[in-house]
């Protein structure tokens, strides 16, 4: 049984990892580390885990999880992780960072958007585990950068027709919306009840620091520079994200040459689900799934598609891709705790 642990484990994206790791089958939950609530039972942090998940929230110490688990998520915010990290590292425990601070392969992007690395060499070292497109470098790594919520949204139904260069990269644009989870559980005045509810709006419009980690990928996988006008939004709900992406088309290309395009790039792959044609992706039918659901629409006399994308920002767009990194690490069925059936409603 494969020994993991949970750092940062009573934040959003941590009880997640924490709800989903607890049903894992080829998984033993043995740590849980947590800052404000050391010293007390998660599931007195999270009362829909009790009797599930009793464990006691531990303070954080390197050696100890080094002695006791094989992996370890670390689901904190940016800065922490790549001072923690390179000590698991050394001792042979295996990282799944939910942080941005293992996603770039150039650090003068991260630096220029964040703050200084601290260990640019472990950052070479890691893979960006978008997990249906880098599956095999995956397979092999020993640090992992989880993707954003925003760039899995995005990037999942636009890598397919980069590569099959169906799009013009010139001008790619950008349209999301976030529930407000994406901002974390500590409390702020942007996502206090009385400013969200009833309010519909976009926030660091063309300035989020998601957009350089969409462009680095899609730059990569166009094999030369790309950039798109990035555009998120703050929606009143709790948990879920749609992007809405608009790109030219090359040539002529009717909506069902775009389907069979990303039909066949993810075949076999259970988590990418097209939706039936006409038929636009909903927040609700991926609510607390590890479900990417992509619908298309080719605009022929515009020569422009429009893709829309709904995930579960906790789950694909953080927790349960995660869990999904870790299993194709540990060769491990991919699917595997994380075939939780939507709710209809």
């Amino acid at each position: 049984m494969i020994r993991v642990a949970v750092v940062g484990a009573t934040g959003y994206a941590g009880a997640e990892l924490v709800r989903i790791l607890a049903g894992h089958p080829g998984v033993k939950l043995a740590a849980l580390t947590s800052r404000r609530h050391s010293g007390k039972i998660f599931s007195n942090v999270y009362p829909s885990m009790a009797g599930l998940v009793d464990m006691p929230c531990e303070e954080f110490s390197a050696e100890s999880l080094a002695e006791s688990v094989d992996l370890v998520f670390m689901a904190l915010p940016h800065k922490l992780p790549m001072e923690i990290v390179p000590v698991l590292i050394k001792k042979g425990v295996r990282v799944v960072d939910l942080s941005a601070d293992f996603r770039f392969s150039d650090i003068a992007q991260y630096e220029k958007h964040y703050q200084p690395h601290t260990c640019p060499e472990l950052l070479k070292k890691a893979v960006y585990g978008l997990s249906e497109v880098y599956t095999e470098k995956i397979r092999s790594a020993d640090i992992i950068g989880n993707p954003g919520c925003y760039p899995t949204s995005t990037l999942l139904p636009l890598i397919p027709l980069i590569k099959a260069e169906f799009i013009e990269t010139k001008r790619i644009i950008v349209d999301s919306k976030s529930g407000v989870s994406g901002a974390g559980r500590s409390p702020s005045l942007t996502t206090h009840h009385c400013e969200v509810n009833e309010s519909f709006k976009a926030y660091k419009v063309a300035n989020h620091r998601h957009n350089p980690e969409i462009d680095e990928v899609l730059s990569r996988e166009a094999d030369k520079p790309v950039h798109v006008t990035f555009v998120p939004h703050l929606v009143p709900m709790t948990r879920g994200m749609e992007t809405t992406i608009y790109a030219s088309l090359k040539k002529q290309t009717s909506t069902e040459q775009i389907r069979s395009c990303i039909r066949e790039f993810y075949k076999g792959r259970p988590f990418v689900r097209l939706r039936v044609e006409g038929t636009a992706a909903d927040t609700l039918h991926v609510k607390g799934t590890n479900f990417c659901d992509i619908s298309i629409h080719a605009d022929e006399a515009a020569k422009l598609v429009v893709l829309t994308s709904a995930i579960d920002n906790l789950v694909k767009g953080a927790a349960g891709q995660a869990v999904q990194n870790m299993n194709i690490m540990l060769g491990l069925d991919e699917t595997l705790g994380l075939m939780a059936v939507p709710f209809p409603l």
